[in-house]
């Protein structure tokens, strides 16, 4: 096979190829650091790791050749610059930690290559993972590889894991690791026409991950299609006794829950998801979700979330606040950069001035108002007191449905720089992402259809907590029914 040809492949089907011996992992490995040479110009990667890469593969080839593959035996993968790689430049996408090599690995990385996975590098994503748009990453704005019709605009891919939805839509990783703290995973993934899981809160390990917002972050693979994604889910979840957060139950055969359609199940269409002013385009293609279910026998079920309203001013509260409290270890003192002053108060000053970009100073300095002596009770506790009626909401609702439809963005992608100096339009990008977050709950995006501009627009369902067979079931029948095989061009090439 060719190396186009390689990179065309699925997981699931670069899985099977490597047990038949149609190619090695060696050459699977060199099609991607090939396809990754020449796309620099999107701009995914901070860090390659060729050679290890290929000393991966390596090793994968000698386990296949004596048939003791694993899971994932020579998968080559990308890995969000968010979780933290053994002896390997880990940045967060920020200047203060440029040059951080942590001495151990992430828990979620390392289940990965347990599985016999093979590390193609470090993707590029929003500083912190604070954006939506992979515009804020000190090693600048990852480009989306789609465009609109009849325009050159470089496009973004959405965030904060833009990096990861971009390299996988490009072809230029077979799978990506992500996070989602308030849509990061499936925003950016309607974005780029690819699948995006954000699982149960919990049921990834979050140790080794660079803290955001602990009570939010959460763990989960970009992928070309939903059996990718339950492949990729088997090998990340689990149990971690090294995470407080992380939940003590078997991880499920989620490849297995592919199969068995929508007959039956009940789907529920939130009222308070058709916002003021949502594209006409948004609002047909959900129309067409629900008419794709119907017609396969689900029964659609009107439901209210009454508090979701309230949603994104509770996440710009919560998530800001927690960011400050995890962002206040990076002082200068112990790791990443140091910016000598006067005395230690003046170190800390002009280090932190230096090191973070003008988001995340935005958001420390939301985080530490709503959490100062004044205003704690009447921002904070208030905020948090919602989030408990926002994750109530759904508890209700899904006493009488099985998932929920929703769209994922309120837009298709765009362009790079035009909602930059606007914030509360960027974070608008979270308005059908954000709730789930808040609520703990599992969700999927699926690419359902193409805008009037031919940009990929995606299709949101959510599930129960720790209910990701549900999620999957639903979700292979909304790929089924929308047969979405557009691809980007290559431009980039």
């Amino acid at each position: 096979m060719s190396e186009t040809d390689l990179t065309s492949l699925t997981l699931s089907d670069a899985r099977d190829g490597l047990r038949n011996k149609d190619f090695s992992a060696r050459e699977l490995t060199e099609s991607y650091l090939s396809a990754m040479a020449a796309a620099k110009e999107l701009n995914c990667y901070i860090t390659e790791t060729a050679d290890q890469a290929l000393a991966m593969a390596d090793e994968s080839d000698a386990r296949l050749a004596k048939g003791e593959a694993r899971d994932l035996e020579g998968i080559p993968l990308g890995i969000k610059d968010l979780f933290c790689s053994k002896d390997v430049l880990t940045t967060a996408g920020s200047h203060i930690l440029e040059n951080f090599k942590p001495v151990y690995e992430s828990t979620v990385s390392q289940h990965l290559w347990d599985d016999g996975a093979v590390m193609l590098g470090k993707l590029n994503l929003d500083e912190f993972a604070m954006g939506s748009s992979n515009e804020t990453s000190y090693y600048g704005s990852v480009v989306n590889p789609w465009r609109r019709e009849g325009d050159d605009a470089h496009l973004v891919p959405g965030g904060s894991s833009g990096g990861s939805a971009s390299a996988v839509a490009a072809r230029l990783a077979l799978a990506a690791t992500a996070t989602d703290t308030g849509g990061s995973i499936r925003q950016p993934a309607s974005f780029t026409g690819t699948v995006g899981l954000k699982p149960t809160y919990g049921r990834c390990s979050r140790w080794g991950i660079v803290a955001f917002a602990s009570s939010l972050d959460q763990a989960g693979p970009i992928t070309h299609t939903v059996r990718d994604s339950a492949i990729m889910l088997k090998s990340m979840a689990g149990h971690d006794p090294k995470d407080s957060t992380s939940i003590n139950v078997p991880v499920p055969d989620y490849e297995a829950a592919l199969s068995g359609g929508v007959k039956g199940l009940r789907v529920g269409i939130p009222k308070e998801y058709r916002v003021e002013g949502m594209p006409e385009e948004i609002e047909q293609i959900w129309q067409q979700g629900m008419d794709w279910f119907r017609e396969a026998g689900a029964e659609i079920v009107d439901v209210s979330l009454p508090h979701t309203k309230y949603a994104l001013p509770v996440y710009y509260i919560v998530a800001p606040a927690e960011a400050s409290s995890n962002l206040a270890r990076y002082d200068g003192v112990k790791y990443g950069l140091r910016v000598e002053g006067d005395d230690i108060i003046d170190m800390y000053e002009k280090t932190r001035a230096e090191g973070f970009g003008e988001e995340v100073k935005r958001r420390i300095l939301i985080g530490t108002y709503v959490l100062s002596a004044g205003y704690y009770d009447a921002y904070y506790l208030k905020a948090q007191k919602v989030r408990t009626l926002i994750a109530n909401d759904f508890k209700a609702v899904f006493n009488d449905i099985d998932v929920i439809l929703a769209p994922t963005a309120p837009s298709a992608a765009f362009g790079i720089g035009e909602k930059a100096n606007d914030p509360l339009a960027m974070y608008l990008n979270d308005v059908f992402t954000v709730p789930v977050n808040l609520a703990g709950l599992p969700g999927i995006s699926i690419p359902a259809g193409l805008s009037s501009e031919g940009l990929p627009l995606g299709l949101q369902l959510i599930g129960k907590a720790l209910d990701e067979e549900t999620v999957f079931r639903t979700g292979a029948f909304l790929e089924q029914a929308a047969a979405f095989s557009a691809q980007p061009t290559t431009w980039w090439r």
